[in-house]
């Protein structure tokens, strides 16, 4: 009797070294940002993670899915090692399960249980999981708004007369979704912005943008919500008053960028205008985009201190 617990225990022993190896096996190391590792593994978690943030994503072929997974997962590591040189990364954060809640309210979700079992029907992270990447995320906002809110300009006179201006009638909103890109020095832009629209026509300006915009709605393929017409600058507002759903801008410089805008919907309010709330507003929206704008810069200015290696 004894023996045969021993065989039997010797079998189990063998084959959860068999399964462990097959395991290790199965895992590959794809990227390399300094010491740290992705895997395959941790790239197809990522791209089903990104699949759910656009569900469009599920019309591209699978390697570049994981391709956008790289390049995401590459960002969040440099973004933590980043935010560890200035900010405590274990301390809690009281803004989560805000941002969490309108995270999955902005993806149609009722419910936070409705949100984890879409995760969990597709193996995905966890809610835990997606919660640190939340506070990832706030953390880097932290980070920049610390190194560089002073130096955000708000012409607040500019402001109060745009405000001014708008009368107590029907006003425009529109569903938005952007594409910000940049080219290289020695890239032309004609061929980029071709390749742009090219991509546009075969897969969708949403996911065009998942692959093409540097901005942080490039997770969602670009999607920026509604926004009012009072909200855009008199340029922007003029391209879009031409345009019907469905349709997008020519290119919109910005900085050393370049804008594209689609209008996704069009609907039309009757509103009353409290100007002070008006102007909160628009401070909040242009203090926000300057800081976007800072955001990018840092981050690309911190990229190249590391070194990326491909496997």
């Amino acid at each position: 009797m004894i023996k045969k617990i021993q065989l039997i225990l010797i079998f189990c022993l063998l084959l959860i070294i068999f399964l462990n190896n097959d395991l290790y096996a199965s895992i590959i190391i794809k990227v390399k940002v300094n010491d740290e590792i992705i895997t395959n593994i941790d790239l197809e978690k990522e791209a089903e993670y990104l699949k759910i943030l656009n569900p469009g994503l599920n019309q591209l072929n699978n390697n570049k899915v994981l391709e956008l997974a790289k390049i995401s997962l590459v960002n969040e590591i440099i973004k933590e090692k980043e935010i560890i040189k200035f900010v405590d990364i274990n301390k809690n954060n009281e803004f989560v399960e805000e941002y969490l809640k309108n995270l999955y309210s902005k993806l149609n979700y009722n419910s936070e249980k409705e949100f984890i079992n879409e995760l969990d029907s597709k193996d995905n992270y966890s809610i835990n999981e997606i919660k640190e990447k939340i506070k990832l995320e706030l953390l880097w906002n932290e980070l920049i708004y610390n190194k560089y809110n002073q130096q955000v300009k708000i012409d607040k006179k500019k402001l109060i007369e745009k405000i001014n201006n708008i009368k107590n009638e029907n006003q425009k909103e529109y569903l938005l979704s952007e594409i910000i890109f940049k080219k290289k020095k020695d890239e032309s832009l004609e061929n980029l912005f071709n390749q742009i629209k090219l991509s546009i026509n075969d897969i969708g300006f949403n996911n065009t943008a998942n692959i093409y915009s540097i901005s942080e709605s490039s997770k969602f393929g670009g999607k920026l919500g509604w926004v009012n017409e009072n909200s855009l600058s008199n340029l922007i507002s003029d391209k879009l008053s031409m345009l019907k759903e469905t349709e997008y801008t020519d290119l919109i410089k910005i900085g050393n960028s370049y804008l594209l805008l689609k209008i996704d919907q069009i609907k039309v309010s009757e509103i009353k205008i409290d100007k002070q709330k008006e102007l909160n507003k628009l401070i909040q929206l242009e203090t926000n985009k300057q800081l976007n704008q800072f955001s990018r810069i840092y981050f690309n200015k911190s990229k190249i201190n590391y070194s990326i290696n491909e496997n």
